[in-house]
């Protein structure tokens, strides 16, 4: 289409657009400040990465790396990206694996000494989830509250995930209700902070 033809009232869409003006970052010595909200999520600011072990009834156990980064932009969530691959006994990579991405936030609730925190997650599978839970010092224990899936996703109905931060390390146990089991261990892995 050449600018002769692009309605007046559409010109400004075809406008040249520089890149996002807004900084965003996982390192809470640079860029905005952390908002107040997020200090109770503070020890989760930064970029992870390490090993994991996974299975689930009816599959074969696995190792997996994995990297994970949480990143602001100075309002009240933070933004969250996961993604790992199978490796093999050796740490060798072997093929991708699950991601996931999303936010997390912390939310009013009725004792503020274990603030509430919401995080909505997305997987490339066609399943959203909902979780809900409380922040304990530096643990985080979450459910889901909901659990939506496309047609053609495999049936997930449910899940825990149990965060905290030990002698450094990001460590995380992840339970799971799917393909007609009930809530089973699932994924656990140790990550160690890369940056921020």
């Amino acid at each position: 289409m050449s600018e002769r033809e692009v309605p007046a009232e559409f010109a400004s869409t075809f406008e040249k657009v520089e890149p996002y003006p807004f900084e965003e970052t996982d390192d809470l010595r640079q860029g905005p400040s952390l908002h107040d909200d997020l200090l109770p999520l503070l020890p989760l600011v930064g970029r992870w990465r390490g090993r994991g072990q996974g299975g689930y009834p009816g599959t074969e156990d696995f190792l997996y790396a994995q990297e994970v980064a949480f990143l602001h932009d100075g309002r009240p969530f933070l933004r969250y990206h996961s993604r790992s691959w199978i490796v093999d006994p050796d740490g060798k990579p072997v093929r991708p694996a699950a991601q996931e991405t999303g936010w997390w936030r912390v939310v009013k609730g009725e004792d503020p000494r274990k603030p509430e925190v919401e995080v909505l997650l997305a997987h490339p599978t066609g399943v959203l989830d909902l979780y809900y839970g409380h922040v304990d010092g530096t643990r985080i224990e979450i459910a889901t509250d909901a659990v939506v899936r496309s047609p053609q996703a495999k049936e997930v109905t449910a899940g825990k995930r149990l965060y905290g931060i030990v002698e450094g390390a990001l460590m995380y146990a992840q339970e799971m209700a799917a393909e007609g089991h009930p809530m089973s261990p699932h994924l656990s892995a140790s990550l160690n902070r890369v940056a921020g």
